[in-house]
């Protein structure tokens, strides 16, 4: 069965929507496109257009994308992107990295594109995501920008879309995910086919009574099962502790609370990269983590008692909610950025405005601030701006960060 066409309708007119795409991978796509823009103001009025729903219905298929875009006087336009399309000899590597980890697999079926999946793949010479140059946008319409505001606005839906389904990205490519999922099983299939094959006796004792030691060492080191992923460790409703009861002192539910955290941050210690491993926290910052991770009422009461300043509690479990261990940081204290990053952040600002008129912001270290509209930015050691709107006088997190500060400051004024 091949599902090698698939068409998505319209997107109707939104303010609130981001205008780029919010997964890693989404954002990959825009980059694409946008690096390879000459002029910035197709891709301000390409914005625009996508968000105002001037594209109609989206057809994917294999090394396309397409749709008719209206114009703001209601001409419309056949816009298509183009994007070359895997070999079979690509496939069968893309395949042979994700049938290499099972995690990979319940990644993508769970709309997740994995980091190490696509970098696995880039090791073996196959580039799964477009680059510069990749994208070959093409239109009807009179204008010679490339891409032209139609095609633009083509880019940024297209975004969205493989912000709900990465399946979308490889059927540009070349494959549909109902196919790709029957050459998944099959490989699998016949792998177990390849491990007993000869030695039916094999099979029958690895079913029953196990696999002799001599076998055993016979075939290898094998990679270890996939670890749970942490949803799974923090919202197991059978998570339970043997053998507590209700006693002086003891809170069962408390504890059943601690040994989830305690488990899950284990399992994020052994599955992170070297980079990702988070630092030791004090007291304080540990219990926001907490109050952020498990968000009840009771528990984060009691936390935030216990800290002595319930309101700035409150503020940095918000922070943590949206940010981590930076968007605290953000929160709790300033730092003089290098002059490159704000310089080339202006530049971004001004280039990706589309409101009527940009907002004046004063400077000063990482926080960019406008009194008269009552929000403000600030920026992470992580690169990307984090919102704030000012509420009785105290700034509080107020969204996502965002590494364009144009779309985190447009998500704040709901431009």
């Amino acid at each position: 069965m091949s599902d090698r066409a698939r068409g998505f309708p319209a997107f109707p007119p939104s303010r609130g929507r981001a205008r780029r795409g919010q997964s890693w991978w989404a954002r990959a796509w825009v980059s694409a496109m946008e690096e390879s823009a000459l002029d910035p103001e197709p891709l301000r009025k390409g914005r625009a257009y996508a968000r105002t729903g001037l594209v109609g219905t989206i057809t994917v298929s294999p090394g396309r994308i397409a749709a008719s875009v209206q114009d703001a006087d209601d001409a419309s336009y056949h816009t298509v992107v183009a994007v070359e399309q895997l070999t079979d000899a690509d496939w069968e590597r893309f395949l042979d990295e994700v049938a290499a980890k099972a995690g990979h697999i319940a990644a993508l079926l769970d709309k997740d594109m994995p980091h190490d999946l696509v970098e696995a793949a880039s090791y073996t010479g196959l580039r799964l995501l477009p680059g510069l140059g990749d994208l070959d946008p093409t239109c009807d319409c009179s204008e010679w920008e490339h891409p032209c505001k139609h095609a633009a606005a083509l880019c940024y839906q297209a975004s969205w879309l493989l912000d709900r389904d990465p399946f979308v990205l490889l059927l540009m490519r070349g494959r549909g995910e109902r196919e790709l999922l029957d050459d998944l099983q099959a490989r699998n299939a016949q792998l177990g086919e390849r491990t007993w094959r000869g030695r039916p006796e094999l099979a029958d004792q690895a079913s029953s009574a196990g696999t002799p030691a001599v076998e055993a060492y016979a075939q290898g080191v094998r990679a270890l099962p996939d670890m749970p992923p942490v949803s799974a460790v923090l919202n197991e409703p059978a998570f339970e502790l043997a053998g507590v009861a209700p006693a002086a002192g003891v809170d069962p539910e408390a504890l059943k609370r601690l040994a989830a955290d305690a488990a899950a941050r284990a399992l994020e210690l052994l599955t992170a990269g070297p980079s990702e491993v988070v630092a030791d926290l004090d007291v304080w910052q540990d219990s926001v983590r907490i109050a952020a991770t498990f968000p009840d009422e009771r528990l984060v009461a009691r936390l935030a008692q216990e800290s002595g300043q319930p309101a700035r509690f409150a503020r940095a479990v918000q922070a943590w909610t949206y940010g981590g261990r930076v968007g605290l940081d953000v929160l709790e204290s300033a730092w003089t950025p290098p002059k490159a990053d704000l310089a080339r952040a202006r530049a971004a600002l001004v280039a990706g405005w589309d409101g009527d008129e940009l907002p004046e912001l004063v400077e000063w270290r990482n926080r960019w601030t406008s009194t008269s509209r009552g929000v403000q930015l600030r920026y992470g050691r992580d690169g990307r701006w984090y919102p704030f709107r000012e509420e009785s006088g105290e700034w509080w997190p107020a969204g996502l960060p965002d590494a364009d500060p144009a779309a985190a400051i447009a998500e704040l004024l709901g431009a």
